[in-house]
């Protein structure tokens, strides 16, 4: 189900950009170029289209931000945070901006408030009841780096920023973690990414698997408590890099990610594609099984008995499964490489719900459909209970590529991924650099960026004036 790579060891947050990897791609000299963006899609599920959304004066170019979609003045869409680097990554630095998104007008608008977090790229933010709850990341210089635990909150009726001092006993440090609201007003963390130095120009990452819940205490309003828990089930494996979306039922959707093996001068890395849920009201972990499409013979035999069900429908796997298919996909990049992803998919379970008559059957039962594969960093949404996969990362060899193809599945039904946007191996470009070129790199898009940016980032805010 994995992809491993190879390259430089910096240490691996969730978020990390491509051009803080500073990678040796290949005895050419080849050079990978990191491009920043800050361009607004819309997908339109019903005609199954992408469209740009051209609106002035957007939020500079940036990756690992924040964006959280509320109902609030016919819908708002908020942004904080996150990274800018230049296409060589020799210019790096972190935003500590607010923006919002009016949907009803189309319009983009900074939001200054005195008192909020600091720049930052990593963290996490979640919508709660009419405010802005955010969580960690990380921040990096030229000359260190730290990890943040710390929670603010952002009012959406007086647009002002605290930060909160809850009691009990909280997560570490972290970026890169997942953050959900349950169906009981609590806000959950798992996981995420950290790294430490070991000794000079050494540093160790620690992939988190704790669990802790964020609350109000009892009839209070101001008050705050961590509580340490220890879900059940079967729980993902220990990963950074991966992606949340809130499913169907109040359960918290968590898929792909990478696993990196540090050695001394390197690190490798394992990516996912895998689908695990997480249910808050049981507080239990579930592995998520496709049971396969239906086949036109049990389609016609409608009228007979109906196998019986088998678990939960985000949870439904079944005795009597076939063996494990290995499907090969291979890209071609630019240059001619073929890069080759391999896939283990689990055939289907022989458990389901009957399709109705006007369903169309996608292949044979007992033929798994591969889905996305392997990547971390991939956004997920959920919209009529069908999630969306859209982009993220994998490696081969020394190698980052970046994904732009979109898969959906229906998580009532469970069966199989339909890929809606095919990856595109033309839109894989390696760039050579000549000596020339790396002595004017462009830092356009760099402004708007925060003026009073911290002392300890001074070094990389110079681009931003």
């Amino acid at each position: 189900m994995g992809k491993k790579g190879k390259k430089e060891k910096k240490g691996r947050g969730a978020e990390k950009t491509a051009a803080k990897m500073e990678k040796k791609v290949s005895k050419r000299s080849r050079k990978e170029e990191t491009f920043l963006y800050n361009e607004l899609y819309v997908y339109n599920i019903r005609k199954d289209a992408w469209t740009k959304v051209d609106i002035p004066s957007p939020p500079p170019r940036r990756c690992a931000h924040q964006a959280v979609v509320v109902p609030q003045g016919g819908g708002q869409l908020w942004v904080f945070g996150g990274e800018f680097a230049s296409p060589s990554g020799e210019q790096f630095y972190h935003y500590k901006d607010l923006w919002v998104l009016h949907l009803a007008t189309k319009t983009w608008e900074q939001v200054k408030s005195t008192g909020g977090p600091s720049g930052r790229s990593g963290h996490r933010m979640v919508a709660w009841k009419r405010q802005l709850i955010l969580f960690g990341g990380f921040h990096e210089s030229t000359r260190d780096y730290i990890y943040y635990n710390d929670v603010y909150a952002f009012n959406l009726d007086t647009f002002t920023w605290s930060k909160l001092s809850p009691s009990g006993t909280g997560p570490t440090p972290r970026s890169g973690c997942q953050m959900s609201v349950t169906p009981q007003g609590g806000i959950v963390i798992y996981g995420g990414y950290s790294k430490q130095r070991v000794k000079k120009d050494v540093d160790k990452g620690t992939r988190h698997s704790d669990m802790f819940l964020l609350k109000l205490e009892d009839g209070r309003e101001d008050k705050w408590v961590w509580t340490r828990m220890n879900p059940s089930g079967v729980k993902p494996t220990p990963r950074s890099g991966f992606s949340v979306a809130m499913a169907p039922n109040h359960q918290t959707l968590f898929f792909g990610g990478v696993c990196d093996e540090e050695e001394e001068e390197s690190l490798a890395g394992e990516f996912f594609n895998d689908l695990y849920f997480y249910d808050a009201t049981r507080n239990r972990w579930f592995e998520g099984q496709l049971k396969g499409p239906k086949s036109e013979k049990k389609k016609r035999r409608r009228g007979r008995r109906e196998e019986p069900e088998g678990g939960s429908k985000l949870a439904c796997g079944g005795a009597g499964t076939q063996a494990p298919v290995e499907v090969v996909k291979e890209v071609v990049t630019e240059d001619g490489t073929v890069v080759t992803i391999k896939q283990v998919l689990s055939a289907p379970g022989s458990a389901g719900q009957p399709q109705s008559e006007d369903e169309d059957s996608l292949e044979e039962a007992g033929s798994p459909t591969p889905g996305p594969c392997p990547r971390s960093n991939a956004m997920l949404a959920v919209k009529h209970g069908v999630l969306y996969v859209y982009g993220g990362m994998f490696e081969a060899g020394d190698r980052q590529v970046t994904l732009s193809d979109l898969h959906c599945l229906d998580l009532h039904r469970m069966e199989a991924w339909k890929a809606l946007v095919e990856m595109d191996p033309e839109t894989q470009e390696w760039l050579e650099e000549t000596d020339s070129e790396e002595g004017s790199e462009e830092v356009e898009g760099a402004e708007g960026g925060d003026e009073d940016e911290d002392e300890d980032s001074g070094e990389e805010s110079g681009a931003e004036d």
